[in-house]
């Protein structure tokens, strides 16, 4: 059975914004986006999936599944009330540490770095800067290897937007890129990441009022980590963390669906999530997924650029 997955992550009044440059839906597009999916598909909910990867359950023809990843307000003030009133479900994946604890996350620091700086180039100086001046830690490599390793383009970025995101999200040592990652986030964005992080992400409450009327909440990590680049006990933590918020939302902890952070995910943790109950897990890969034929805790998605408008 075909099923289209949608991948969006920022939906907002992008024009009056303080950061039009982000990377996401507008309102007007996701909106005209809805329109083309009420005239050309049957939107179904988690549960119909779940049914139909774990009972062989009959999907309508032409099925689409809608997917918000890491807990953002905009889907609570934007996406909610817009699917509520056509009487669709949407499935909402919030990293624990977002929510719960009000952590802004390195990657959402990148991307607002990006949406902040029209010249990419003055960022990656900075990088090169602190690269240079770590090259007496172990772990630290000449800034050419990361370059030659991490800056090729892909279908959405140039080599340049490409690099500083690998580089921040998992090129340099941990501790190295946390702090790098808030040293240009104060450059370029805002000093003050507490209060940008509250207004960023989702409340608990707003998660409950969510759920109270039909959407979906799951699981997409505690930390936001790649989870390939875990240990396994790194892997159970970050599992057992994301159920246990999900248990105090009142969302699903058996036959539930696990969304990966950047789609990164390996055999130790898919097996881990089949203990835990998991029923299916979603990637980044960019495709149609075939539910009974595709690895149900690996189904790819399309990403929101991929949707036309109406």
């Amino acid at each position: 059975m075909a099923l289209t997955i949608i991948m969006y992550h920022y939906v907002r009044d992008l024009v009056r914004s303080r950061y039009p440059g982000i990377k996401g839906r507008s309102l007007t597009t996701f909106r005209g986006q809805l329109d083309y999916l009420a005239r050309n598909y049957k939107v179904v909910k988690a549960e119909h999936v779940i049914a139909a990867c774990k009972e062989g359950a009959e999907l309508p023809e032409n099925a689409a599944w809608l997917t918000f990843d890491d807990g953002y307000s905009d889907h609570y003030s934007s996406v909610f009330p817009l699917l509520y009133e056509r009487g669709w479900q949407g499935s909402f994946f919030p990293p624990v540490a977002t929510v719960r604890d009000g952590v802004l996350l390195d990657v959402n620091r990148v991307h607002f770095i990006l949406a902040a700086s029209s010249d990419t180039n003055s960022v990656i100086r900075k990088i090169r800067a602190y690269i240079d001046e770590h090259q007496e830690h172990p772990e630290v490599r000449p800034f050419s290897a990361y370059w030659s390793e991490l800056a090729h383009s892909s279908r959405m970025d140039t080599e340049e937007t490409i690099f500083i995101k690998r580089v921040l999200q998992h090129g340099l040592p941990e501790v190295l890129r946390n702090e790098l990652a808030k040293m240009l986030f104060e450059r370029f964005v805002s000093v003050d990441a507490a209060t940008f992080a509250a207004e960023l992400y989702m409340r608990p409450e707003q998660l409950r009022t969510m759920i109270g009327c039909g959407m979906y909440v799951g699981s997409h990590g505690a930390g936001h980590y790649w989870m390939d680049r875990l240990s396994v006990a790194e892997q159970v933590c970050e599992v057992d963390s994301s159920l246990e918020f999900l248990k105090f939302l009142g969302a699903p902890t058996e036959d539930w669906v696990m969304c990966y952070p950047f789609g990164a995910y390996n055999q130790s943790l898919s097996c881990y999530l089949e203990k835990r109950l998991c029923a299916v897990g979603l990637t980044t890969r960019v495709a149609i997924a075939r539910v009974g034929i595709d690895d149900s805790l690996a189904l790819p998605r399309v990403d929101t650029n991929d949707v036309p408008v109406l």
